[in-house]
């Protein structure tokens, strides 16, 4: 009996190795959801591979009982593309954080997105540089005060979810690691993606950056700070679902339902890039009045686009078919060889 006609669990994904993550950390409700979800693809364990560089997240590998790799830090996604493509046949992986990704990894990460090779990546964003000691990172608000800004960061932070957008993503998510059903649909869906998906994970560091996102973690504020996006729902919000989103144009606005229909508000559409880059600005400081809740689920899905890994063995395939299937040990000797007598 192979391990697929014994149905995995969880467990069966856990590797013998320590978590060793400080206690309280959000990485340990992204390694549940995880192991949580691998069960339910049908697949078996050496067919998963999970590549990371380098950052507190890019421990994953190591906790979990399949294929992997802590690769280079930033460079998680161009092994991961080698792989994909030399090996289609295998569900690859990529774990990254805020500053493995945005910052050394910056350019990797969206020739990754714009090639759209058929992987997935869980982008662990706490806003901090964790596993260093608290410096500020790519994604950390202006005005952060930390080991390496004592008087607060000057720089303007990245946009995950827009920076996705603008490579040409072909499936850009955001979720939560407090919401482990959300969490877990969100995953799921990006794993049946085609292409290349991009799952951003709001993810607490309780040592260095505690608290940076409670606002939309908490029971109290959740649901006013909150916009959990379904496709062909609309955009509706607030303690009481009385809140909801309207476009005037092409800008939004925020109205009372004791004033609109619910017919009047924006039906949110995964398909429609536009709107998925104005819902993308949702990125307010919770502190300013009237702000825009931040937004959680499938921002865009576009399922027309090819992906590298198919685009490079079809190439291959046909040279092939032209030329050949060709002698790697002639490429390697060249023309101008000789040989000693």
């Amino acid at each position: 009996m192979n391990e697929i006609e014994a149905k995995l669990t969880s467990k069966d994904f856990a590797s013998d190795q320590e978590v060793r993550w400080c206690p309280g950390c959000g990485d340990y409700s992204i390694l549940k959801q995880v192991q949580t979800v691998l069960p339910d693809l049908g697949r078996p364990r050496e067919e998963f591979v999970f590549i990371s560089g380098i950052g507190c997240s890019s421990r994953f590998p190591y906790y979990m009982d399949t294929f992997g790799m802590h690769s280079i830090h930033g460079r998680a996604t161009a092994i991961a593309t080698g792989l994909k493509a030399t090996r289609p046949d295998l569900s690859v992986w990529i774990i990254t954080g805020d500053g493995d990704s945005m910052s050394i990894g910056g350019n990797h990460f969206i020739h990754l997105l714009r090639r759209n090779p058929d992987v997935n990546v869980l982008l662990f964003n706490n806003q901090i540089y964790g596993l260093t000691k608290g410096q500020y990172s790519p994604t950390s608000e202006q005005g952060k005060v930390t080991k390496s800004s004592p008087m607060g960061s000057v720089d303007y932070p990245f946009n995950p979810i827009a920076l996705s957008l603008g490579a040409d993503a072909t499936f850009v998510a955001r979720t939560m690691d407090r919401d482990p059903k959300h969490q877990q649909a969100i995953i799921k869906r990006g794993y049946d993606h085609k292409g290349t998906s991009l799952v951003e994970i709001y993810q607490n560091c309780n040592v260095f950056n505690d608290g940076a996102y409670e606002v939309y973690t908490e029971k109290s504020s959740k649901k006013d700070e909150t916009l959990m996006m379904e496709h062909g729902k609309p955009l509706i919000f607030g303690e009481n679902n009385n809140k909801g989103i309207k476009l005037d144009g092409f800008k939004p606005v925020i109205v009372s339902l004791n004033d609109v229909s619910v017919n009047d508000l924006w039906v949110h559409d995964e398909t429609d890039l536009v709107k998925a880059t104005i819902i993308s600005r949702f990125y307010d400081d919770p502190s300013i009045e009237n702000h825009f809740p931040r937004p959680f689920g499938v921002f865009y899905v576009n399922n027309n686009k090819k992906t590298f890994d198919d685009l490079f063995n079809e190439q291959i395939a046909e040279a092939k078919e032209k030329k050949g299937t060709g002698d790697l040990d002639k490429l390697l000797a060249g023309r101008e060889t000789w040989v000693v007598n």
